[in-house]
């Protein structure tokens, strides 16, 4: 069978995600990017890869589920062949118990990913002394501990993602350049205002989300989630916050009033962070499929293409399993795609 030619555009976790995989698999492959690479979303702090809560299980979870499971592997090969550290770690996340209804939720969830987990990881009801030097205290003096979720930190990994692609002989291109061969649209947001404009309807939209970096190192705890806040120990030594959500906004680069809130938040609620300094902040926009799972297939304008969109807040922890699914239909026209990540299901 003759290599194919697969071009890309989007250098965001999407299309740099695709472009490895199908580099793998032996396809000549092309990335181009009409702004930078890791523009919007990608180029942000945070990098939590948290996943679902293991009840009322369905095809989302369980994608997301086996993607979690791939980072490990989908990683390493990429640091071996770049070269760089793109930050993964797969240290688990702490949350808080507070009452006894919080508790009983707890139990029944330990439970049920014994099964849902297949026993690749274990979500946990521990006593507060196992973090005390890490977490916030809990008013039952129990936590979730997950073993599940694990981080890396987006702008090294994309950064890790592009180096090794070069290096394999991939050309990734900033500019307006004619796609060849198969071209698989991951676009973020322009690509979502695109159809919304073209079916005169929302199929989806851009979130503008907020987030932070101190200098705290902290490297090798697990990650909090603490009152919807995210707090990422980065392996770098460097402890990142996220993040706001907003559909209302005036500049989608700028931070504001509403992340210094959240700064403040973080000091309050992980005493750690209190006197450290914060070093970073960042602003993008995240691309919100109208069904909020990643829209994957066929392109509904341009049949003769594919499209992967709408990573929103999960796109680095789904990115490797829709990098296999979309390579899958790319170059061996293997549909495994679920219902609810059809494009149809945002149209």
């Amino acid at each position: 069978m003759a290599i194919a030619d697969i071009t890309v555009l989007g250098a965001g976790i999407f299309g740099l995600s695709i472009a490895w995989v199908a580099h793998q698999r032996g396809a000549r492959v092309k990335v181009i990017e009409a702004q930078s690479i890791g523009a919007g979303s990608s180029g942000g702090l945070v990098g939590a890869l948290a996943p679902h809560t293991p009840e009322n299980w369905n095809s989302k979870k369980q994608f997301q589920f086996e993607s979690l499971i791939l980072a490990e592997s989908f990683w390493q090969s990429v640091s071996r062949a770049s070269g760089l550290d793109p930050g993964y770690a797969r240290s688990g996340r702490i949350q808080i118990i507070q009452d006894e209804r919080g508790l009983e939720l707890a139990n029944a969830r330990a439970e049920s990913a014994v099964s849902l987990w297949q026993g690749a990881a274990a979500w946990r009801v521990v006593s507060q002394a196992e973090f005390t030097d890490w977490a916030p205290l809990s008013a039952t003096g129990l936590l979730i501990h997950d073993t599940l979720s694990a981080l890396l930190h987006p702008r090294l990994s994309i950064r890790s993602l592009a180096h090794a692609l070069r290096l394999g002989g991939a050309e990734i291109i900033e500019g307006d350049v004619e796609p060849e061969g198969i071209v698989i649209e991951a676009t973020g947001e322009a690509g979502l205002r695109e159809l919304s404009n073209a079916f005169g309807k929302q199929v989806g939209n851009g979130v503008k989300g907020q987030a932070a970096a101190f200098q705290f190192n902290a490297a090798g705890k697990p990650q909090l989630f603490l009152d919807g806040l995210h707090i990422i120990p980065h392996r770098n030594g460097t402890t990142a916050i996220g993040s706001t959500s907003e559909r209302d906004y005036d500049n989608d680069q700028d931070t504001d009033h509403q992340l210094e809130d959240l700064i403040e938040k973080a000091r309050r609620l992980c005493p750690a962070l209190a006197e450290s300094p914060v070093i970073d902040r960042w602003a993008g926009i995240r691309p919100r499929a109208k069904s909020r799972a990643p829209m994957l297939g066929h392109h509904p304008l341009r049949e003769e293409r594919l499209i992967a969109n709408g990573g929103f807040k999960i796109g680095f922890g789904m990115a490797p399993k829709v990098a296999e699914v979309m390579v899958d239909l790319a170059l061996e026209g293997r549909d495994t795609i679920p219902a609810e990540f059809k494009v149809e299901a945002s149209l």
